[in-house]
């Protein structure tokens, strides 16, 4: 499975562990928390300006996506999580092997 997510806080936090609040609306901290949870998670990821994907099964990604959305929710009252999945049983390797098909394709036209 791979699967594309995006969370977010809003709101003040309700106790004092969301020093991280930010008047501006920056959310880059409340992120990092996340991220840092997929990265340790040792599932395949790419994080780019919008998503962080992550490659495996569904338990195991699930799990990364639920304890990252807990770590958000330190930093504001609500968060906000989008989630897209691609499952396709018996495939790995297909958070790079669809870019590379892609490329391929774009290179033969």
């Amino acid at each position: 499975m791979l699967l594309a997510f995006s969370v977010a806080p809003s709101g003040r936090p309700a106790s004092a562990e969301g020093a991280g609040y930010s008047e501006d609306g920056s959310v880059h901290d409340a992120v990092a928390a996340a991220v840092k949870i997929v990265r340790d998670s040792g599932l395949p990821n790419r994080t780019d300006a919008m998503f962080t994907t992550i490659e495996g099964e569904w338990d195991e990604v699930f799990d990364v996506v639920k304890r990252a959305t807990e770590a958000v929710g330190k930093y504001g009252s609500r968060v906000s999580l989008v989630i897209k999945a691609d499952i396709r049983p018996g495939y790995t390797g297909e958070l790079t092997g669809k870019v590379e098909r892609l490329e391929n394709a774009i290179a033969e036209s």
